[in-house]
């Protein structure tokens, strides 16, 4: 706030899978649920949580900020609250006329009735969107953040065996879905950053997929991506299953990610562009025909988000650097046989990474 002279922030959050409740989560330990929730900064006071009529409550025994109020914005025009005392931002700040300089964090979260609402209650500033630097300020992570992940690692392997398990011809997507995500809740999370994709035979072809009734046959490719959330914050690790025998085009596929899988994580280490690391998968994949199925970004951190910046594909030019959570995300998609994905979760140290799952790479059933 000081570097960029703000007078106020303002973090928003709602319930929205992926990156919905960052903020909040971030700066209060508060899990956005059903209301959208907002997070007042002033420099120099104790933050202030504005939220629904039906979340204060929850705010004040979950979160870590005392001070909650109900925003009259965040209420339903068709609901009644005669015990709540509703407030807006004006009366929540009253000084909001020496405020001249508004950072917004969540801004792109916002619908447009909540953005008109706040911009209309502090006529005549400026409003600057902080997104990029508020989320500059979660990437390295604390000895306390590492803990949680790594533990969310562990639930993440556990799905993937009891996917791996369930796996079989005649068992249908959802099914192994069901087996994978029960294991991750009895062994902690809270949730998932994205839904469990199961997807087999045509349906791991997309890069992104819900998982369906399709039943798996035998000579199928399964796609898995796991991505659990613990305490807030996530782990992510993809593999692809081969039931039977898919054909040696998938298999040749499967090994190439691997390969490019391992050069990106030998080339891990502290003060390297990202996109050098992620340039290495993009060439390892390359040389094995298969470059144009290369579909986004190979390497990204994770934390608050399953995917959350900084991002490092070929137009990123920051730097990796110790205490950072970084996902090596080697993608195959559109394939005329399918797709699939290989992925792992690494921390960033002074000589190189730390693995933090071990997850066989070949997978057959």
């Amino acid at each position: 706030m000081e570097e960029q002279k703000l007078d106020l922030l303002v973090a928003y959050a709602d319930d929205r899978a992926v990156a919905g409740p960052a903020h909040a989560r971030w700066l209060a330990d508060f899990p956005v649920h059903f209301e959208p929730v907002s997070i007042l900064v002033l420099p120099g006071r104790e933050p202030v949580m504005l939220c629904g009529p039906e979340s204060d409550e929850y705010a004040r025994l979950r979160g870590r900020v005392a001070d909650v109020r109900v925003l009259r914005e965040f209420t339903h025009p068709d609901e009644d609250y005669p015990y709540s005392k509703i407030q807006g931002l004006g009366e929540v700040v009253p000084d909001l006329s020496r405020v001249r300089r508004v950072g917004v964090a969540g801004r792109g979260l916002m619908g447009e009735g909540i953005l008109r609402a706040f911009e209309q209650a502090v006529p005549g500033v400026v409003w600057i969107n902080v997104e990029s630097a508020m989320c500059e300020l979660r990437a390295r992570k604390s000895a306390a953040e590492l803990e949680v992940i790594r533990y969310a690692y562990k639930i993440a392997e556990e799905g993937i065996r009891a996917a791996v398990e369930a796996i079989g011809p005649g068992v249908t997507e959802r099914e192994v879905a069901a087996e994978a995500e029960a294991a991750m809740r009895r062994a902690g999370a809270e949730g998932t950053g994205i839904d469990t994709i199961v997807a087999c035979g045509p349906n791991s072809r997309p890069i992104l997929a819900r998982s369906t009734w399709r039943r798996i046959e035998a000579n199928d490719l399964v796609l898995l991506t796991i991505a659990p959330r613990y305490e807030g914050y996530h782990a992510a690790i993809g593999r692809p299953v081969l039931v039977g025998n898919p054909g040696e085009e998938i298999r040749r596929a499967r090994e190439a990610a691997i390969r490019a899988q391992e050069a990106c994580y030998e080339a891990m280490r502290a003060g390297v562009e990202g996109r050098e690391v992620e340039a290495i998968g993009r060439r390892v994949v390359g040389e094995a025909g298969l470059g144009q199925h290369f579909l986004y970004s190979g390497v990204h951190s994770v934390g608050v988000i399953e995917f959350e910046p900084p991002i490092f594909g070929p137009s990123s030019a920051v730097r990796l650097e110790p205490g950072m959570v970084i996902s090596i995300d080697i993608p195959l998609f559109n394939a005329p046989w399918g797709g699939l994905r290989v992925e792992d979760g690494f921390v960033i140290t002074e000589t190189g990474a730390e693995r933090l799952n071990s997850t066989p790479y070949r997978i057959e059933k």
